[in-house]
């Protein structure tokens, strides 16, 4: 497929899935419901990492995970220090998403908050 069919096809798919019907009902409406930068980041990266299964599925996941974080995942990240007081990891007690558990979950937010103060 050469450059300029490639383009196309894209632009196709653009046209097609970038609309707000498609958008409520996809993960892609995670990072959408916020405006800071890294908030959109982080949604988008928990959305893209929990993005396998059946859509209603991941956005139930999806909300479940920012409402844990105070829909504010940017904030909860700085200013949550888990690894000195584990309670503050409690809200996540039992989270899964199919074969994605808290440990998972645990580990992803200690490279975030690594990522966001380097």
């Amino acid at each position: 497929m050469n450059h300029h069919t490639l383009k196309k096809f894209l632009d196709k798919k653009v046209d097609a899935y970038n609309q707000p019907f498609f958008i409520t009902d996809d993960p892609i409406s995670i990072p959408h419901r916020f405006s800071k930068k890294q908030d959109i980041e982080i949604a988008g990266f928990f959305a893209s990492i929990l993005a396998w299964g059946n859509r209603k599925s991941i956005i139930t996941s999806c909300n479940r995970l920012m409402a844990a974080m105070d829909n504010a995942p940017y904030d909860f990240i700085m200013h949550t220090n888990w690894n000195e007081n584990p309670e503050e990891f409690t809200v996540f007690e039992k989270f899964v998403h199919r074969t994605f558990n808290e440990m998972d979950l645990w580990h992803l937010l200690n490279f975030l908050q690594y990522h966001y103060l380097k």
